[in-house]
Parts: structure tokens; sequence; C-alpha cells
């Protein structure tokens, strides 16, 4: 029996590899077993080249669980005891600094290697055991034994075949890796595609009541996973199948595009559309990555753009840099061009079903809406490709391209500056009324009721010359697409004053909201009174929504405007009766209020051309009673208008149905409109 030194100190190599080589201890399984697959694999390279001329025989490798150890088996070519020396021992002989210090820069000459993933065992291992045997003819079968200390034993034994048995004697702290259950699902997270036969225990079946083993190994593996397969072979049966096995439970895929690349560099694997219709992030980080079959992780965000993670599927390529662990992304020049390839083969995809069958992509848009919106806003080159294939609906679910559109509405929707004007909704059903009006006049509305239709049309103003976008509730239809300059304002300023502040005093209190009451001439034809709010701050609230940076817009109330059409009857028969009812009060008033008005004007042409410091005290305060006075005649004013709306059924029906319009009527108000509807009648 020899005995032997690692050459470092317990202090140094093991929390060394447990805290910087491997991130997870579960990884340990997948290293061992790909241990396995590398030496089973050069196995059949030796004999494909001759340089094995024996029996390959059954090459499945074998997990198997005993009371207090796991131990993984293989026949593949073994170990002499000099490769032992070479592959286990001298990993540390500079010291387990340096040998990390030796590979930071060169993570793909470590991965694989046995010594390296041989090592990930002591993170649950009190105690390793090698045996093995070589495949080379007369060779000797020895056994290593190392209880994660510096010192090692190794001895020559008896072993029949060739090949290698790694046996781990669990440590008392992870004791949850005895568990069948657990390492199943570990095999299944990690080495459900690997290329050589992974057996863990026996089929069971059901017998007499209860599962029972039968002689037969349990494969947990698919050697030839679907993306190693050539497209020319694959029916669209056997990708929605394999998308049901990556995916148990979920809808079937929109579509899918099969990479296959050889040069600058490798790249397999198959990638599908899901059906994503509004949660992003819970559909994140669904692609798996492969290195040659091994599953690395389902956090790609450093390989593909962060709108193709949205995706699902799977990518295999052996040159993606990993670090030792093979659990993160290092910097390198073949992540962009893979980046760029794999964004290129999606819009090439989307392109070509757009331009082949123009039925079926529509009849996915809501689908891949959410999907191509998010590319074309974060990812430049994708927009310049997505923009011939991206689509417009209307509320009359019609769809276009962006070109198509533009053609469509520029006649009839282009304003006195020249302005393209996309008018658009966002709820068919709230919006009804302003969809009415709008489409009445002759113009098309868009339906722009996604996640991101908010950040797309912001987007879309900057990207689409002389264009607007303009919600059909912002304002009344008329000053919607303003073609020509407008005639003012028909209502005298008293009057106006009058009818504004005998509705504004009606209108009932909103937790962070406010109303603009004014006039408008909208024609007989026209609502009496209707709600819009203004496009900019609405959007602006919107955005604060979505984007860092904006919560000051997130604080600030719901504004809206509260237009009464001067033109209708029931607006003009309200301001009738108020100026009926009210004059004998308000006609002093106004009076009072004019000749108070009259000595302030005096006052300020007499002190226009002083300075602050000319002016005398006694007639600052003379200005200064003045403006109270005026204050309080205005107040009194007010007051008997509010008075004489507080009466007013009418003033608070026709309020309350531009509330109930914009869904805007809530408890006690609703139901006062019920009650007060009925007496109506």
């Amino acid at each position: 029996m020899q005995k032997g030194n690692i050459g470092v100190t317990t202090e140094n190599i093991f929390p060394i590899i447990k805290k910087f080589l491997y991130s997870d201890h579960e990884i340990f399984l997948r290293e061992l077993v790909s241990n396995a697959v590398d030496a089973t694999q050069k196995l059949n390279t030796l004999a494909s080249i001759g340089e094995f001329k024996g029996e390959l025989g059954d090459l499945t490798i074998h997990v198997e669980l005993g009371k207090d150890t796991i131990t993984i088996s293989d026949r593949g070519i073994g170990l002499t005891a000099e490769e032992i020396e070479k592959y286990i021992n001298q990993i540390a002989f500079s010291g387990a600094n340096d040998f990390l210090e030796k590979y930071k820069n060169d993570a793909n000459a470590i991965i694989g290697h046995f010594g390296l993933g041989f090592y990930s065992a002591f993170m649950v291992a009190k105690k390793v055991e090698i045996i093995t045997k070589s495949y080379r003819d007369g060779a000797q079968a020895v056994k290593w034994t190392c209880d994660g200390s510096p010192e090692f034993t190794i001895e020559e034994i008896e072993k029949a075949d060739r090949g290698s048995d790694i046996i781990l004697y669990i440590d008392d702290d992870c004791k949850e890796f005895l568990e069948e259950t657990r390492i199943s699902e570990l095999l299944k997270k990690y080495c459900s595609f690997l290329p050589v036969p992974i057996a863990f225990g026996k089929k069971k079946e059901w017998k007499d009541g209860k599962q029972v083993e039968t002689a037969e190994d349990n494969i947990i593996n698919d050697t030839t996973p679907l993306w190693t397969r050539k497209p020319s072979e694959l029916s669209d049966e056997d990708y929605k199948s394999f998308y049901s096995k990556l995916y148990p439970m979920s809808d079937e895929p929109l579509f899918w595009i099969h990479l296959n690349v050889d040069y600058p560099f490798h790249l397999t694997g198959i990638l599908y559309f899901p059906k994503v219709k509004s949660n992003i992030e819970l559909n994140k980080n669904k692609i798996q990555l492969y290195c040659n079959q091994v599953y690395v992780t389902d956090s790609v965000e450093g390989i593909v753009p962060d709108f193709l993670t949205l995706l699902h599927g799977v990518i295999d390529s052996p040159d993606i840099p990993l670090n030792v662990s093979r659990s993160y992304l290092q910097s390198d020049s073949n992540v962009k061009k893979i980046s760029t390839y794999i964004t290129k083969k999606v819009s090439d995809r989307l392109q070509s079903i757009f331009k082949n069958d123009r039925k079926q992509f529509e009849e996915k848009w809501n689908d891949l809406k959410i999907f191509i919106n998010y590319g074309m806003l974060t990812q430049e080159d994708f927009y310049d490709k997505a923009q011939k294939f991206a689509l417009f609906t209307d509320t009359n679910d019609k769809h276009y391209t962006f070109e198509e559109y533009q053609t469509l509405i520029k006649d009839n929707q282009t304003d006195k500056d020249g302005n393209l004007i996309y008018l658009y909704a966002n709820n068919k059903d709230e919006q009804y009324s302003y969809i009415e009006a709008a489409t009445n006049k002759g113009y098309n509305v868009l339906l722009m009721d996604g996640q991101l239709d908010v950040a797309m049309v912001s987007m879309l103003e900057q990207k689409l010359e002389k264009s607007r976008f303009t919600r059909v509730d912002s304002d009344v239809v008329d000053n919607l697409i303003v073609k020509e300059d407008k005639k003012g304002e028909t209502l005298e300023a008293n009057k106006q004053d009058a009818i504004t502040t005998a509705f504004k005093s009606q209108l009932p209190k909103m937790d962070k909201v406010e109303f603009n009451v004014m006039t408008q001439a909208l024609g007989e034809n026209s609502a009496p009174v209707m709600i819009t709010q203004s496009e900019y701050m609405r959007r602006m609230k919107e955005m604060a929504n979505i984007q860092a940076g904006m919560s000051f817009y997130g604080e600030m109330p719901d504004m809206f405007n509260l237009i009464l059409n001067s033109d209708h009857k029931l607006i003009k028969q309200v301001l009738n009766e108020e100026e009926s009812a009210c004059q004998a009060e308000v006609a002093p008033i106004l009076s009072e209020m004019d000749n108070v008005n009259k000595q302030r004007n005096e006052l300020k042409d007499k002190q226009k051309d002083k300075k602050e410091e000319e002016i005398p005290t006694s007639e600052k305060d003379e200005l200064n009673n003045l403006d109270k006075k005026w204050d309080d005649l205005k107040g009194k004013k007010e007051a008997i208008f509010i008075g004489y709306a507080s009466n007013n059924k009418v003033i608070r029906q026709l309020i309350d149905l531009a509330l109930l319009q914009n869904n805007m009527l809530r408890g006690e108000a609703l139901n006062n409109f019920v009650k007060r509807s009925i007496e109506l009648i």
C-alpha cells in the first residue's frame, strides 16, 4: 500500500474547492456522472480508431445508493496508478491558490477534467474511494482512498472489469443525498440528455398492490435528444412532444427554430415561441443551456439578448466559456457572436412565417405581441428587422404592418401641421363611446391594450417621422385631429363662470383625482358633458408604473377635463335657468366687482412706472384691500351659483352620466345616481 500527501493543508484546498470552484453542493453529481461519460466516450473514440480492440459491451453508467454511500460506476477507459497520480494528486502540487491562479484565464482547459470534477465529491463526502482499472492490456487495478485531509492511500486490488467506481461516503450534514427522490431529481435535472445511458436503480412495476423492482435497468436519460438530430428527420409532433417533455403542463408552443451551426462557433439547439401574454418575469429563465449535452444553467442572460429570454427551449454549445463549476458565463467574443446569430435566426423565422403564412401569423399575434414588442424596445437591430412584420391591430380586429397603416390613415388623419395622428384605445368597452365618435368621423382607431404598449407608443413617436399617438378619450373628437384653426369660445366670460362653477361644485370628491371644468362649442349633436384626460399627463403616469426614475409622475393626482358642450340644449337650459334663478342676487355683486376691478386697474396704471420702493405704503394697502374685497365678492357670487346647483338634479345627473361613461362612478355616488334616475323618470 502506498501512502501519500496531496501537497497542501486541509485548510487550503478543500475550503477553496467548496467556496470558489462550486457554488452549489448538488453540482457534485453532475460532475462525477459527466466524468464517467467522458471516460466512456474516450473508450468509444479509441475503439473507432483501432487503439482499443476489445469488446465494448454494455457501456451503461450506473448510479447506486447504499446505506451511507453513492456509487457512480462506468466501463470506460479507467485509470492506472500513474494516471491517478497525474489527474488526482497533482491537481494541487503547487498549492490550491496557485492552481486557481493557473487556470483562472482558461477555465475551458479544465472543464471535464477528471481531477477537477472528481474533487467536487468532497463537498458532500467525508471519504471518497476510486476503484479503477485501465482499459490497457495487463493493467493493474488500484484503489485510491482519501478522507478529505491532505493524506491519501493507494493500493493494488483485484477488479475483473475495466472502468471506474467512485464511492462517496456521504457526510452527516449531507444525508439528503442518500434519498432516492433527491438523487432522481438531480439526475433528471443535470443528466437527462447525456450521450451515454445512465441507469439509476431498476425499473419498477405494480404487483400485488405495491411497486416492486424488475430486473431491467432504469435508464433516466435520452442519449439522442431532439436538438442533436437533423430537422429533416423530425415531424411537428416530435417538436411538440419534446416541448411537452421539457415543460410539462404547458400550452403548445406557437412555433420553433432548430439551431445548427458549425462555424465560426459550434451551436445546436431548439428555441420555442411560447404563448406569452402578460407577465414577462414569470416566463423568463426557461432556456436551458447545455455543454455537450451536460446541463449547465437556465439563466442565459449572458448568452442571448434580454428579450430572447422569453423564449423556451435548449441551447447546446461547447464554445460558450464557463467558469470551473460550469455555473456562470465569462466574458468572451463567442458569446456576442452567438447572441447575434440567435437574434438573426429569430427575426428571420418570424419574417418567414409572416411572409409565407400571414393568416397564421395574425392568428398568433396576440401571443407573439409582447415578445416582439419587448425585442423592439430593447434591441435596436431587432427593431430594424421587426418593423417589417410587427403589426398594429385596430378596434375591428384587422391587422396592418406599420407601412400599411400609414397608407391607410394618411389622407384622413393628418393634422394641419402635417403630423400623422394615430388614434388608439386601450379598452374597447370602457372607451366605446369615444371609439364610436372617432369612427363616425371616418377615423380608424388602434387597439393598444398590451402590457408594453405604453412604452411602444413613446418609442414609435420617435421612430416614425412626423407621427403622434393620441388616445381617443384624451380630447373631444373634433380636437383629436385639428385640421384647421378653431373658432373661439362662444360663451361670454360671465356665463362661462356661472356654468363651470355650478358643475364643478357638484363633482364628487375622489382620492387623487382633480377636475378642470371648461366649456366648448361642440355642436348640438355631441354629448352635453364629456370627460377627457390629457394625453401627456396620462402617459407620464403610465410610464411611471413601468420605468424607474419617473415615480414623481406616479404620485401626482389624475387630471381630467370635464367639458360642457355649450351648443347642447341641456347645457343651454341649465345656463338659462341658472341665470334666471340667480340674476337678482348676482347682478349687484357683479356691479360691485366691476367697480372694484376698475379701481384696481386705475391704481395699477398709476404704479406701473414706479419701482417697488417708490410706491407709497397707503397705495399698497389700498390695493391689497381691493384684492381682498374682490375675492370676497367672487366668493359670494360663487356661493350663489353653488346654492343653485345643489338643488339642480339635472346638473348632478349630467355629471354622473359622464362619470359612468368613464367607469368612474362607484359606491355611494353610483347608488345616488340610480335613485335620482328613478326620480327623474
